[in-house]
C-alpha cells in the first residue's frame, strides 16, 4: 500500500523539507561558531535569495559585514552571499543539494559547505564543484577564511 505524504506549510512555502531536531541543532551550533567572525562577516539564517529561475533558501549565508537597516527591511535578498550552508534534511536527497549548489555558484556565491549530520561531516564546494571532506578537528574555508572545530558542531 503506497502512503501519501503531505507536505507541511513549511515545506510548501519554502520548497524543501521541515528541519528535524539534529538538523536545527546544528544550525544553530554553526551559526555560533561563525558569529566568531562578525567583525569581519555578516551571518543570517533561512534568508531567501532572489535567484532565477526560482528563489532559494539556504540554512545560513555568510556576507562581507554590514549594517542592518531596521528601518528599511528585505524580504528577499537581492546581494548574494560569499558562502551558504545546507544542512541535509532526513528527507531530503544529497543530489539535491548538490544541484542547489551549482545554482549558488552559477549565481556567483563563491562557497559553499554541505553539513551531512548523519556522518558528522561537512563537504566544502568551490564554484568548480571540486570537494574537499572534513568529519574531524578543524576545518578551514579557503575562500572566506572561517575556521570551524567539527567536533564542537557534531558533539
Amino acid at each position: 500500500m503506497e502512503t501519501l505524504e503531505i507536505l507541511s506549510e513549511y515545506e510548501l512555502e519554502r520548497g524543501k523539507p521541515m528541519p528535524s531536531i539534529n538538523h536545527g541543532v546544528i544550525q544553530a551550533r554553526l551559526i555560533g561558531a561563525l558569529l566568531k567572525y562578525e567583525d569581519q562577516y555578516t551571518v543570517a539564517s533561512e534568508l531567501t535569495l532572489d535567484l532565477e529561475p526560482q528563489p532559494l533558501i539556504p540554512d545560513i549565508c555568510v556576507y562581507p559585514r554590514f549594517s542592518l537597516d531596521l528601518l528599511h527591511d528585505q524580504i528577499k535578498a537581492q546581494k548574494l552571499p560569499l558562502l551558504v550552508v545546507e544542512i541535509l534534511s532526513p528527507r531530503q536527497y544529497i543530489s539535491d543539494l548538490i544541484d542547489k549548489m551549482e545554482l549558488y555558484f552559477a549565481a556567483g556565491v563563491k562557497s559553499g559547505w554541505l553539513v551531512q549530520p548523519a556522518l558528522s561531516s561537512i563537504v566544502i564546494f568551490t564554484p568548480e564543484m571540486e570537494s574537499t571532506v572534513y568529519s574531524s578537528g578543524e576545518m578551514t574555508d579557503p575562500v572566506v577564511g572561517i575556521t570551524v572545530n567539527l567536533d564542537k558542531i557534531f558533539s
